[in-house]
């Protein structure tokens, strides 16, 4: 398995080799999945933010209101 680092330089010998508008596509697509891992990470933080946040303890210990028997139409 390669380390980062030699992608990485592989990646930049690789681009070295091709015209301007095969590595500007490149750059877009690049700044693409950067954009998308940002995004990621972020939506992770917020999660782990909401799972940790004690803001809706409160319904864990909600009792049941409604129970089988309360329903008038059973299917």
């Amino acid at each position: 398995m390669m380390t980062r680092e030699v992608l990485i330089n592989k990646t930049v010998e690789t681009l070295s080799k091709l015209p301007r508008e095969k590595i500007e596509a490149v750059s877009d697509f690049a700044d693409y999945i950067s954009q998308k891992y940002e995004e990621e990470i972020l939506q992770k933080g917020i999660q782990k933010l909401v799972s940790e946040s004690k803001a809706f303890a409160f319904l864990k210990d909600e009792e049941d209101l409604y129970t089988i028997e309360d329903l008038e139409e059973k299917f």
